[in-house]
């Protein structure tokens, strides 16, 4: 089975898609002659031709809204908003039209959409090329919201979120791009291609939206995580020797609540891990899912590890990310609560 990376399987997903279906444009700043600023659509303008795929004025409200007329008149638009930290211009097309189409116009109009964000940091981009927006989705009804962390899930994901009927947010973590990162900034990062889930099979396959996975097996303590952090998690429970379970939600809507109860309430024990900020993060809103649904079953408070309160910073990025030795430090604390 061929192994990609983040990237190569993102235009894979693109490539089937846009070959099986001739409704599937991609668009976005650079995305078209230049292939992306990550090269996510590199090759895919000369297959497919400048009406599949074309560069966007530089005009994030303008490329969201040309995404929602075209998802209202049939086409499967996936527009690319370059870095996630600019997406904010687009953000009331995002909320006020496509995630209301289908309620305002009783069901007539759909706006099946997916808008592409890479995220997070770990590449020393500072306060604007690091933010991690996913709550902001979260919170808005009518929006899925989806955060792979590896090859395999990023393009079944993706293609799953294209063919979805409503609009899909796809955040991609661009610190694992190319490598899994596992916090530790000053080693080596291990490619790839010498990890299990660089394996994508060719062709057409979908993750569904919705449903988590278990990347490792506990019954101390259970870690929530997503997109980078899964990878952080793991690190720390192999350096503690804590035996956590460590869940990766994939999708954050819908959120696959069953695998979380489940997981919690056989460890008792619960930490939540995200890169975004702390107040009102998502990890808010899943430890509110914990409590009401695992209260009598836990052995100690919930605890979060995140992001500061600040903004990204660019001297003391590692001090601001949340890294193995933060993580290590509250699966002690939860076990010794």
């Amino acid at each position: 089975m061929p192994r990609r990376t983040m990237v190569e399987a993102i235009r894979d997903a693109l490539d089937v898609m846009m070959g099986r279906d001739s409704r599937v444009v991609v668009f976005g700043e650079d995305v078209g002659y230049f292939g992306g600023v990550f090269r996510a659509t590199e090759g895919l303008q000369r297959k497919y031709g400048t009406s599949r795929c074309f560069d966007a004025p530089i005009s994030e409200g303008g490329i969201i809204g040309v995404a929602v007329g075209m998802g209202a008149y049939g086409l499967r638009p996936v527009a690319e908003i370059q870095f996630a930290d600019y997406m904010y211009p687009g953000y009331d097309q995002i909320v006020s039209e496509a995630a209301r189409l289908r309620y305002r116009s009783a069901g007539e109009f759909t706006a099946p959409m997916v808008v592409r964000m890479p995220c997070g940091g770990g590449i020393f981009g500072g306060q604007t090329h690091s933010q991690s927006p996913e709550a902001l989705f979260t919170h808005v009804c009518g929006l899925k919201t989806v955060i792979p962390s590896n090859p395999h899930d990023a393009k079944g994901l993706l293609i799953a979120a294209i063919e979805d009927d409503d609009p899909v947010i796809f955040l991609e973590p661009k610190r694992v791009y190319n490598g899994p990162f596992n916090g530790h900034h000053d080693q080596p990062v291990v490619p790839w291609a010498r990890h299990p889930l660089g394996e994508t099979p060719d062709g057409h396959y979908t993750v569904p939206l919705g449903q988590a996975a278990v990347r490792r097996e506990g019954t101390a303590v259970t870690v929530l995580a997503y997109g980078t952090m899964v990878h952080v998690a793991e690190a720390a429970a192999a350096e503690t020797g804590v035996d956590a379970e460590i869940i990766d939600l994939r999708t954050l809507v819908p959120l696959d609540v069953e695998a979380i109860e489940r997981s919690v309430r056989k460890t008792g024990r619960c930490v939540i891990l995200h890169e975004a900020t702390r107040t009102s993060g998502f990890g808010a809103e899943l430890s509110a899912q914990v409590q009401e649904r695992c209260f009598y079953h836990l052995e100690a408070p919930i605890l979060r590890v995140t992001g500061w309160d600040t903004p990204y910073p660019h001297a003391q990025e590692w001090d601001y990310f949340p890294g193995p030795d933060r993580v290590g430090r509250a699966l002690h604390a939860v076990l010794e609560a």
